[in-house]
C-alpha cells in the first residue's frame, strides 16, 4: 500500500512539472514575438517622424521667430504683443511663414507671404526710395557744405532704405531703387530730389532746412501709410523708422541754430505736431505728429508747399 501511494505521488510530480515548462515556454514566445513587434516600430515609425522634423525646424519654434540673413537689420525684428504671435510665435503666423527657418543666407529673397494689399505694397516701394531720397540729398549736400551732420544721417538713412529693402525681399517684390544716387523711378521723388538739391545749394542755411523739410515729409508720408496697414511687419519697421526721422528732424533744427542762428520754421507739419517733436513728446512707436500745413499732410510737397 504504501509502495502505490509512493507511485502516484511521484506521477504528480512529474505531471506538475511537465506543465509548468509548458506554460514557461508559452510566456518566453509570447515575450519575444512582443518584443520584435516593438522592435519594428521603433525602426521604422520613429526615424519618419524624426524626418520630418527637421532641427532648423525645431529651432525656429522654440525661438518663436524668423530668422535674419547677414548683413539685416535690427529694425527688422518680431514684435511684441499682436505682432509677436502673428511673426513667429510658436512657428505660425506671417514671420514664420514666409521664413521659419533661422540664419538665412544674406541676399537670398525669402519666400511672399501672399498677404500684403495693395496699399501696402505701394507703401513699401515708395518709402524704399523716399529713405533713399534722403540718403541721396544729405550725400550730396555733404559733398558741397562739408557739414558732418550730412555725413552722419547719410548713414542712417542707408540703414534704413536697407531695413524697408529686406521687406520686398521677404514679400518677393521687385526692388524699385536704382544704385545711381539721385536717381528714382517714382517721377515725383526725382522730381523732388531735384528740387531739393537745387534749394540746399544755395547757402549751408539753406541746406539745414532742406534736411529738415525732408524729414518732415517723412514724417507724414510715414504716418499716411501707417495708417492703411495692420501688418506688424511693416508697422514695426515703419514706426522704427518715424522715431528716426523725429530724432534727424530735431538735429536739423539744432545745428540750423548753432551754425547761422537762424530759427527753424516748419514748413510741411502743422505748428502744434511739430512742437511735440522737439518737445520730445512724440515718438516711441506712437503715431502723434500728423496734420500737414493747409489740409495737405503728406502730400504737401507735391502740391508745391515750398
Amino acid at each position: 500500500m504504501l509502495k502505490k501511494i509512493l507511485l502516484v505521488a511521484a506521477l504528480v510530480i512529474v505531471i506538475g512539472a511537465l506543465v509548468v515548462g509548458a506554460v514557461n515556454r508559452t510566456q518566453a514566445k509570447s515575450t519575444t514575438e512582443l518584443s520584435g513587434q516593438t522592435g519594428h516600430v521603433e525602426n521604422e515609425v520613429l526615424p519618419g517622424l524624426a524626418q520630418q522634423i527637421e532641427p532648423e525646424e525645431i529651432q525656429a519654434h522654440e525661438e518663436g521667430g524668423y530668422g535674419r540673413g547677414a548683413g539685416e537689420l535690427d529694425l527688422v525684428q518680431p514684435s511684441t504683443a499682436e505682432g509677436a504671435g502673428r511673426q513667429g510665435g510658436g512657428g505660425q503666423g506671417r514671420g514664420a511663414q514666409t521664413n521659419g527657418r533661422q540664419g538665412e543666407g544674406a541676399g537670398q529673397t525669402l519666400a511672399a507671404s501672399g498677404d500684403l494689399s495693395a496699399a501696402e505694397t505701394e507703401a513699401l516701394l515708395f518709402m524704399r526710395e523716399e529713405e533713399k531720397l534722403a540718403h541721396d540729398v544729405y550725400l550730396t549736400l555733404y559733398e558741397q557744405w562739408g557739414l558732418a551732420i550730412f555725413q552722419n544721417i547719410a548713414s542712417s538713412e542707408q540703414e534704413h532704405t536697407d531695413t524697408v529693402k529686406s521687406l520686398l525681399e521677404r514679400y518677393g517684390l521687385q526692388d524699385p531703387a536704382s544704385t545711381q544716387v539721385g536717381v528714382f523711378s517714382n517721377p515725383e521723388l526725382q522730381s523732388l530730389y531735384d528740387k531739393l538739391v537745387a534749394q540746399g545749394s544755395q547757402s549751408l542755411a539753406e541746406a539745414l532746412k532742406v534736411g529738415a523739410a525732408i524729414e518732415e515729409i517723412d514724417i507724414l508720408d510715414l504716418e499716411e501709410r501707417l495708417a492703411v496697414t495692420d501688418n506688424a511687419d511693416l508697422q514695426q519697421v515703419f514706426n522704427n523708422l518715424l522715431n528716426g526721422s523725429y530724432n534727424h528732424l530735431r538735429s536739423f533744427v539744432s545745428t540750423l541754430q548753432s551754425q547761422t542762428g537762424e530759427t527753424y520754421q516748419p514748413q510741411y507739419l502743422s505748428p502744434e505736431a511739430y512742437q511735440a517733436i522737439l518737445a520730445g513728446t512724440t515718438g516711441a512707436g506712437g503715431r502723434g505728429a500728423g496734420g500737414g500745413q493747409g489740409g495737405q499732410g503728406g502730400q504737401g510737397y507735391r502740391g508745391g508747399n515750398k
